[in-house]
């Protein structure tokens, strides 16, 4: 009888056809996440080229975050109705699609609609992976690696696209950041067709809820749309951002009467039961906050206090790739199986708050080898350490049936967060220094000066996360008894969700 922890046989070429899989998977992923940032490099440019405003210019990337944000967790749960693995390669076929229309685009009109249509794709795509993954890898030993991957894939891409855009951009032009998709894509689709097995899903009579789905689709584009619009350019207690907000929260109240009083609601409430899984979604909404800042703002401080170009500034954020994705990858695994996915929580999420705190000692004549560089290792450490385990732990307690709603919803908790983060630290960020340039203070002293504060901001948002990791986040094994407590089943995997090539 094979116990719980041991993987059950399988023979050598199926298991390495179900690895093979993960990296298919994780290449829609890097693909999802690339976009995130590699935009970003390539504004000035595209500007220049479609004649932007600057405030018209923050649409090529509102038009994207709106769109994914608001579509994450509806198109996890329609992945848990009609397929997973038809909710993968339908969003793969959008985000392509989409990412040629970007290229091709010739004036801005065209280029923000593909852009809303990206993040369309992107939610698909994007929403379901980490749900197939824990049912590929039903065994805590595979599952912990397995994660591993995705982990880092889905922390260290935003560095990545960085690099990516700024040789892009600077080599060829801005339309090859989105033409690369292309390839990719294609790759991507034909061998996810080979190699996942098709699953038919619980039906839409099990959830076809349409008013619960356009409520809170409703509620979370509304909410990304005040965050990076109306609280953007006009202040958290600007009335319309008050009131924008005040929408937004009034449609998630609403989708969850709607759902609790559902016959068949298209997110069943009881997924939040498990502490584990709310823990850890809030661990990821507080930490992905802070972590946004350093992404942004210490990119700005890069390029407007060191004075480097968008390649070098894609260079600088490579050693904290390296080390992620060594740890992540290598290590993860048996550091969970020896001291547990919560643990780790804690000397990770430490050493990213203690390089949030150093970020906020950075001087106008830095150095980037004695100031930079020490914080992108201790940030490759502190992430590599705890966000595997932190994935482990948000999907701990969905069910196979639920495996997709918890993928969306971890996905969902991450953009909102990095939203929120990077909303709140550049508006106190820019805020400041317009303080201390009214006070007589130099431009370079005054943009350092708004730097420091939102790092000192990030760092307490970290701490929170740690306090949620002591207080909420219960340890595997009693977690594990509450759930058996409930009578849930525990998560398993009886269909493979990978085929032979």
């Amino acid at each position: 009888m094979t116990s719980p922890e041991t993987p059950s046989p399988t023979a050598p070429e199926d298991d390495r056809r179900r690895w093979i899989a993960l990296y298919v998977l994780c290449t829609g992923m890097l693909m999802i996440v690339l976009d995130g940032t590699v935009v970003n490099v390539a504004l000035p440019t595209i500007q220049d080229d479609l004649g932007f405003t600057g405030s018209n210019l923050a649409w090529v990337v509102n038009a994207y975050m709106i769109a994914f944000g608001g579509l994450l967790l509806f198109a996890g749960r329609m992945g848990d109705l009609i397929g997973r693995r038809t909710m993968f390669l339908s969003g793969l076929a959008v985000f392509t699609t989409a990412s040629v229309l970007c290229g091709l685009s010739t004036s801005q009109e065209v280029l923000v609609g593909a852009r809303f249509l990206q993040g369309v794709g992107g939610a698909m795509t994007s929403a379901v992976i980490l749900g197939m993954i824990v049912t590929m890898f039903p065994t805590p030993r595979d599952q912990a690696k397995a994660i591993g991957v995705f982990a880092f894939v889905a922390s260290a891409g935003g560095s990545i696209g960085l690099l990516l855009g700024g040789i892009l951009t600077q080599a060829i032009s801005w339309h090859w950041i989105f033409f690369i998709n292309l390839p990719i894509g294609l790759i991507t689709a034909v061998l996810a067709q080979r190699l996942l097995e098709p699953d038919h899903g619980l039906g839409l009579k099990a959830g076809a809820d349409v008013p619960g789905a356009v409520l809170i689709t409703s509620s979370l584009m509304l909410g990304v749309y005040t965050i990076v619009k109306p609280a953007a350019d006009n202040g958290w207690t600007d009335g319309t951002t008050l009131l924008f907000a005040a929408s937004s929260l009034a449609l998630l109240g609403a989708f969850l009467w709607r759902e609790a009083t559902a016959a068949t609601p298209l997110i069943p409430l009881r997924i939040f039961r498990s502490r584990n899984v709310t823990g850890a979604n809030l661990i990821q909404i507080f930490t992905v906050a802070g972590m946004f800042g350093l992404f942004f703002l210490g990119a700005l401080y890069l390029q407007r206090v060191l004075g480097f170009d968008a390649l070098q500034t894609g260079l600088a954020f490579l050693p904290m790739t390296i080390v992620m994705g060594t740890l992540s990858v290598r290590f993860a695994e048996p550091l969970i199986s020896r001291y547990g996915a919560r643990t780790l929580q804690f000397p990770g999420l430490g050493i990213i708050a203690l390089a949030l705190l150093l970020f906020t000692r950075t001087p106008v004549d830095g150095s980037y080898v004695v100031h930079v560089l020490p914080v992108m290792l201790l940030l490759g450490l502190g992430v590599g350490l705890c966000f595997p385990g932190l994935m482990t732990i948000a999907m701990s307690g969905a069910t196979p049936q639920d495996a997709g709603l918890a993928s969306g919803l971890v996905n969902t908790s991450a953009q909102v967060g990095g939203a929120i983060g990077l909303a709140v630290l550049a508006t106190l960020s820019t805020s400041r220094t317009e303080t201390l340039e009214a006070q007589g203070k130099a431009t370079a002293d005054a943009l350092v000066g708004g730097y420091h504060l939102a790092f000192w901001i990030a760092t307490g948002l970290v701490l929170v996360a740690i306090a949620v990791a002591a207080f909420v986040v219960q340890p595997e094994a009693k977690a594990a008894e509450a759930i058996a407590e409930e009578g849930e089943p525990a998560p398993d995997a009886t269909q493979p969700a990978y085929a032979e090539v």
